[in-house]
């Protein structure tokens, strides 16, 4: 007879989807006390906490993406059962936009609020660069006043400088999209049939960095072939609206009044270019008289910003500190984060210009940045880890965490199988437990307990060779049952310093 074969069972794999990742304890930790210190900031500022939905309706988002054509490009889109379009946020503006249209009649005029949370883009990942990340906005929406922007950029210094940054590792720099739509003006670039050489210069300003000056010059003129052999097509400016925008970007001069009189020069015929720089100009005044110098906050022309829908002021957060890549190569960390105004935004929704500026801090580059600071403890302490020596007197053991997480301190009993003591142990190493409590049926009788310093005896465990000196050692210690909470404290403190 026959046998039957056994279907094979499907089972999915346990990975996350492409440019996905998870996040465990200690990186969740780091993440909330540096949001927690930031919204600190932004609290003193008088910003309030606005919690919006993660999905919104396709058209809300606009087409503001960068270098995509339709709006559900780039973003994780579906269609609802009404056959409308929704997808997961892209960024924390949009949702704003939304927001403010829908209760602008109820809300503050100016409304200032902050959001923090995950944002998703449907783009190719990379190294270092997933599809889901968090965000950290600030915004004003409601008033035209270059108070506003100043505001801004000072409580971005004041960020920076709150969870760890120290002044002279970094510079937030400031520019203004109407002189760079003055210098566009200037070179010809104006009008509807410009927009892609437009872009065109915008991101080619926007690799200075990367290319250098003359890789620039090359996109803005006919074009420029990378090493590999790839061709990028320029924007076909001739030689002359090509020196007018290299101007613009070499316009930084030794003070603000300087370089906003070089920036005069440039767009001194186009109204909207003189426009920026006399924004600039109060800008820079209003930083001033907040006490913010150019040691922190500086106008630079380089800075453009990538996407379209910023109207007038920009701002970058750059750290300047050195790292070395991959390869060893030194380097700038770089930026960690940006904004601008944009008065068109919600627009979109009433049909009426509503001026709006803000900031975006990138939460994972940040994250990173401190690592490199060495500001972060990458292993976050574990709780205390109270042993189970007798499965009869759960109530005691439970009794004794209890105990400890009335006064603060982070704490749980063994709850898997008490049979094997050196398992217990194992467990609270993995864990990264500062202290394991011990409590047999002799230590319950005498009214003591003992209590294991782990961090300690970690490093000791290294040192000693004989079972002798194990005993002697001072990782372990007896103590009176009702001195748990004040000794275990100290064994903290100890292991925490």
């Amino acid at each position: 007879m026959a046998k039957h074969k056994k279907k094979s069972i499907q089972r999915p794999k346990a990975l996350p989807p492409k440019g996905f990742r998870d996040y465990f304890g200690g990186e969740v930790d780091e993440r909330n006390l540096m949001l927690a210190k930031i919204s600190e900031v932004y609290h003193r500022y008088g910003f309030d906490p606005l919690e919006s939905s993660g999905v919104e309706m396709v058209e809300a988002l606009g087409k503001f993406l960068p270098d995509v054509d339709r709006p559900n490009e780039g973003v994780f889109a579906w269609q609802d059962e009404d056959d409308s379009w929704i997808a997961l946020r892209y960024d924390l503006t949009a949702p704003l936009a939304r927001v403010y249209a829908q209760h602008r009649n109820e809300l503050p005029s100016p409304y200032r609020r902050y959001a923090m949370g995950p944002v998703w883009r449907n783009e190719k990942p990379g190294p270092g660069r997933y599809r889901q990340f968090y965000q950290c906005d600030a915004d004003t929406v409601g008033t035209a006043s270059m108070a506003a922007d100043a505001e801004v950029c000072a409580m971005l210094s004041d960020c920076l400088e709150a969870v760890g940054i120290e002044r002279g590792d970094y510079i937030v720099r400031v520019n203004n999209r109407k002189v760079l739509n003055g210098v566009m003006e200037v070179s010809g670039l104006s009008g509807d049939d410009k927009v892609i050489a437009r872009g065109i210069v915008l991101r080619a300003i926007d690799k200075l960095d990367r290319l250098g000056v003359d890789g620039v010059r090359s996109l803005l003129g006919a074009g420029r072939r990378d090493p590999s052999g790839d061709f990028t097509e320029g924007a076909g400016l001739d030689s002359t609206s090509v020196d007018v925008v290299m101007g613009f970007i070499d316009a930084k001069r030794g003070t603000t009044a300087a370089t906003c009189a070089r920036l005069r020069e440039l767009v001194a015929e186009s109204e909207v270019g003189m426009e920026g720089v006399d924004e600039l100009e109060q800008i820079g005044s209003l930083l001033v008289a907040q006490g913010y110098g150019s040691d922190r906050i500086d106008i630079d022309p380089s800075i453009v910003r990538g996407l379209g829908y910023y109207t007038g002021p920009v701002y970058e957060a750059e750290l300047t500190f050195e790292i070395s890549d991959e390869k060893g190569r030194k380097r700038q960390f770089g930026s960690v984060a940006g904004g601008g105004r944009y008065d068109d935004l919600v627009k979109r929704f009433t049909g009426q210009e509503v001026p709006a500026t803000g900031v975006s801090i990138g939460v994972d580059r940040l994250l990173a940045a401190l690592r490199e600071k060495k500001h972060l403890n990458a292993k976050a302490r574990g709780p205390v880890v109270v042993t189970v020596m007798d499965r009869n007197r759960l109530g005691d053991y439970q009794s004794m965490v209890s105990e400890l997480r009335d006064s603060g301190i982070r704490a749980e009993m063994y709850l898997g199988n008490p049979k094997n003591f050196g398992n217990q142990l194992k467990y609270a190493d993995k864990r990264e437990s500062p202290v394991a409590v011990i409590e047999g049926g002799d230590e319950k009788e005498r009214g003591v307990v003992q209590i294991k310093d782990l961090a300690l005896g970690a490093r000791l465990a290294s040192e000693i060779e004989t079972s002798e000196e194990w005993k002697n050692q001072p990782a372990q210690k007896e103590i009176l049952r009702h001195d748990l909470v004040a000794e275990v404290k100290v064994m903290i403190a100890r292991a925490e310093g």
